[in-house]
């Protein structure tokens, strides 16, 4: 460790000698509309550097100290396109002339950060989906859930206690280790403890599909969600958005980004507060059920030591509070009959807190650019009374959790060392390496309490605790590398390679506690370790016969990490069982299409997966605690389509829409002390289709703050999709509708809206036991938005 130190603070000498040495160059121009009218507050960056700038008010920018070579520069400014353009800036100062098309009249030039550096996804050799910030608000997204169909072969359900259960393209995510990886601002979401579903003050969101595991590691093999808020930078910007809706929705959110000391330290702070009275009656206590408030920050300080240097400190915490966190009936049949209804007799108040904070530097040389970033996260999870365990008004079973803040407070940290080529790299090989490590350490501790009805639920007599003690501690580091290779202008080839090592170890202690006695202990304290490697290699190739046009075909290797099984009343499940990690091989072919000048946007791929080892989560009740095995080999194919368009001045069109045939090839589980064949079911949280045609028509009401009157409607269709591995609980295909309408001006919004319109009343998320929580119904509301 000490020399790795000392290497990086020769890196750090080397660097700054060569800044001193090097001649560096100016960049300035001039930003207009398509009429020659001056752009005032648009912003002028360089992509993968430190340096960017707004506009004055005579739509003028200048960006000094700039090393010489190639870059892409993207503008953006409220109510035009996004732009980008490839400049090659000289030791001379040079001047250039952008001009903006106005967003009701073109698609914007997106770039992403899917391969770890910000790039044109449209030259990118696999699928990634985009949503920019104009667009996470024209479909109102409140949290990652709401992505559902947005994104082809995309499905997120939620249980109703806010931790989100994601698949794509048939991977899905069944325990607490996700098939699908979130990230945040580059800081992974460790798990589904960890996890932060609400959205606030967005930039975009990308949406990786297929294995990403040679640069994103473990849990990435069905794709990766990223997540990227609003940076502070030399303007001073704000917003403040109000929204009330039915049910007593109300979610008010606000947000200020500014320069503390001019082109060195900036400030960004943006903060959320939500409730519900809740969409559920409690039919035992008549009254309602699942009411919420959730609170959340996140918090920017920003320090641009140098042209090349940058310090960025980020905390996000994220408090939620839910009396009836679990809203569900306790059969598909009950719930469809009776809507929106449950009968329990305990009512658990969930207490949930989320810290996330990461340290990042960057430094953009003239040979490299480096980047450094130390997270932190942590959650504590509990309920200040016990959960109903039957979900029914009998006294028989419910969970207790709330054992003190030694339990249920699960801290991860993570370390991430990434080198890749500079940003003025004028070579044909671009390149991508890095190390990344951390550390989990997740204690759980959980009663299930029998009551006075304890022999209705199969129990030899009333009123006792089941206390199991589940230590998890895990440590894990990769390295990994890709690179880039253009054949020529027109054909690349990338390779990567990936190489990951983990280390688990599992306690687990089993007490019994008669009621008003002290507990006994029923397993001793005892535990085990288990040891993981795994190689995630990826080849693409990507072929650009024009301009706008390429195919690409692309392999690349998942991975999800072992582990060992924890403590639970089932004889037949025993604790300290470790289960091999879970692999699979993807092959993707693919078409991406930009025409008329940036107005249609025509992406199309086919893929096929397989997945060996696959880990099947069994759910051992009454614990509420589940116990995984590898049990079968999964086959996944399917094909998936976007199309994007502005066809006529304020007319915008999406439509996404995907397939998805996900088989058991073989699936093997234990039942009644017997073996099930499951070959042949489908895999769950799958709907065969997913579909989504958004219209939106602005059109001009005119006056100098340049109004509009916009309608938006959007229709999506889910096809039919399983919730057990049985295949014996399923929801039949259903569609959604959803409209918007309002007026909009650069600074100020307001807007109607309506999800749901057609009431429909489905299941979003069901256990293999059969407790069923149902989407939501339908809902109104108005949003007032402010930006400054």
């Amino acid at each position: 460790m000490n020399n790795f130190f000392w290497s990086l603070c020769i890196v750090f000498i080397s660097s700054i000698a060569t800044v001193k040495s090097q001649t560096l160059g100016s960049f300035s121009g001039t930003i207009t509309d398509q009429q020659s009218i001056v752009i005032r507050d648009a912003y002028v960056y360089l992509l993968n550097t430190n340096l960017g700038t707004p506009t004055d008010n005579e739509g003028k920018f200048s960006i000094p100290n700039v090393p010489p070579g190639r870059y892409t520069l993207k503008v953006s400014a409220l109510g035009f396109a996004t732009a980008t353009r490839s400049v090659t800036i000289a030791a001379e100062n040079q001047t250039i002339t952008i001009q903006l098309a106005e967003s009701a009249r073109r698609l914007d030039e997106v770039t992403v950060s899917a391969q770890k550096v910000e790039e044109d996804p449209q030259k990118l050799p696999f699928s990634v989906s985009t949503l920019s910030s104009k667009q996470v608000q024209d479909y109102r997204l409140w949290t990652s859930k709401d992505l559902t169909a947005l994104i082809p072969n995309l499905y997120s359900a939620n249980p109703g206690d806010g931790r989100n259960v994601t698949s794509i393209r048939g991977i899905a995510t069944t325990s607490y280790d996700p098939t699908v990886a979130t990230y945040i601002d580059g800081v992974n979401q460790f798990s589904l403890d960890t996890y932060v579903s609400q959205l606030l003050d967005i930039e975009r969101i990308e949406v990786l599909r297929g294995p990403q595991g040679t640069l994103y590691g473990r849990n990435a093999m069905g794709g990766v969600i990223n997540i990227i808020t609003k940076q502070p930078d030399n303007k001073t910007r704000g917003f403040i958005e109000l929204n009330y809706g039915s049910y007593g929705q109300q979610r008010y959110s606000a947000g200020l980004r500014t320069p503390l000391v001019k082109d060195r330290l900036f400030l960004g702070i943006s903060a959320l507060y939500g409730q519900q009275d809740g969409f559920y009656r409690n039919a035992f206590t008549q009254s309602g059920f699942d009411r919420a408030n959730y609170f959340m920050g996140n918090y920017y300080l920003k320090f641009l030591a140098s042209s090349r240097w940058s310090l960025t400190l980020n905390v996000k915490h994220n408090m939620n509070r839910n009396d009836g966190a679990f809203p569900l009936a306790s059969s598909p049949q009950e719930a469809l009959s009776d809507p929106f209804t449950v009968n329990q007799n305990a009512v658990g108040r969930l207490m949930d807190r989320v810290i996330n904070t990461s340290l990042s530097a960057n430094y953009a040389g003239k040979g490299f650019t480096f980047t450094s970033q130390t997270a932190y996260q942590s959650n504590y999870r509990y309920y200040t009374q016990p959960l109903d365990g039957d979900f029914s008004p009998i006294d028989g079973v419910s969970i207790v959790d709330d054992y003190g803040k030694k339990w249920n407070n699960v801290r991860v940290g993570t370390q991430e060392f990434r080198f890749t080529s500079p940003a003025s790299s004028t070579s044909r090989f671009n390149w991508i390496a890095g190390i990344y490590g951390f550390y989990q350490n997740n204690p759980v501790k959980q009663g299930t309490h029998f009551g006075n009805d304890a022999a209705l639920v199969g129990a030899p007599f009333p009123n006792f605790t089941s206390i199991s003690t589940n230590i998890g501690k895990s440590f894990g580091l990769a390295v990994y590398g890709q690179g880039t290779y253009a054949i020529n202008p027109r054909l690349k080839l990338t390779f990567g390679l990936r190489y990951d090592y983990e280390h688990k170890k599992q306690s687990v202690l089993g007490e019994f506690q008669q009621d008003g006695d002290i507990a006994m202990v029923t397993q001793p304290d005892t535990s085990t370790t288990a040891r993981f490697t795994a190689i995630s290699p990826k080849a693409s190739l990507g072929y650009q016969w024009a301009e706008n046009h390429q195919v690409y075909a692309t392999y690349s290797r998942g991975y999800r990490a072992g582990g060992i099984s924890q403590l639970s009343s089932d004889p037949s499940q025993p604790p300290l069982y470790a289960y091999k990690p879970e692999y699979s091989n993807n092959i993707e072919i693919g078409l991406k299409n930009t025409f008329w000048n940036n107005q249609l946007r025509v992406n199309v791929a086919a893929f096929y997966t397989q997945v060996q080892d696959a880990q099947v989560p069994t759910l051992i009740l009454p614990d509420a605690i589940t116990v995984t095995r590898n049990a079968g080999q999964l086959t996944s194919k399917g094909v998936e389509l976007e199309v994007q368009a502005t066809p006529a001045k304020g007319l915008e069109l999406t439509y996404q829409a995907g397939y998805t045939n996900a088989k058991y090839s073989s699936l093997n589980l234990a039942s009644n002390g017997e073996t099930v064949n499951l070959k042949d079911n489908r895999q769950i949280f799958t709907p065969d289709i997913t579909s989504m045609l958004a219209v939106q028509y602005g059109y001009v009401l005119g006056g100098a703050q340049q109004f509009r009157l916009i309608a938006r409607g959007e229709w999506s269709y889910l096809g039919k999709q399983y919730f057990d591995l049985a295949n014996q609980i399923s929801q039949q295909g259903y569609s959604l509708l959803n409209a918007r309408l309002g007026i909009s001006s650069r600074r100020a919004e307001l807007f109607f809206w309506g999800r749901n319109l057609s009431k429909t009343t489905y299941i979003d998320y069901a256990y293999n036991f059969g407790a069923t929580h149902l989407g939501n119904p339908r809902t109104y509301g108005t949003t007032l938005r402010v930006n400054f």
